[in-house]
């Protein structure tokens, strides 16, 4: 169903989507927020997701992301959906594989909107469904040398 939203007029940008990746290299808060950078957006919302030092009341040492290799086309999808649900100015979404340690960002993901409200609702929709939708598995090794996958 779509959303409503106070300020009617204000549409999406024709082409948001702006960057979209799974990468194997370091990710930067500073090259997602630049890519969803627009002149038209009054509010910009961000979520940046690290490894912590533990799940599940279990500590964390370090743990590893793998990914399917149709995952890229699925987070274009989950993003072309979040682009037409809201009045997105720009969007980016960029998610890390391979090992990580504890503090690593493992997703970065930003929209920006004309209004903080739609930008909110629009970053928290991507990062959920992003989340649930995008074939990326988790493979957590704990302090006490047990592992055990997540997602899959």
């Amino acid at each position: 169903m779509a959303q409503t939203y106070d300020h009617p007029g204000e549409r999406a940008a024709p082409d948001p989507i702006r960057l979209l990746a799974i990468r194997d290299t370091p990710l930067s808060v500073d090259e997602v927020l630049a890519a969803v950078g627009d002149a038209s957006a009054g509010g910009t919302a961000l979520f940046a997701g690290t490894v912590r030092d533990h799940d599940g009341g279990a500590g964390v040492t370090g743990l590893g992301y793998s990914s399917h290799p149709t995952a890229e086309a699925e987070l274009r999808r989950v993003a072309e959906e979040v682009a037409a649900g809201f009045p997105v100015r720009a969007l980016a979404a960029v998610h890390r594989v391979g090992d990580l340690s504890v503090g690593d960002l493992a997703v970065v993901v930003a929209v920006s909107c004309a209004h903080r409200a739609e930008a909110f609702e629009a970053c928290r929709r991507l990062i959920d469904d992003l989340k649930h939708r995008v074939p990326i598995w988790k493979h957590q090794t704990f302090a006490d040398g047990t592992e055990e996958w997540v997602g899959v």
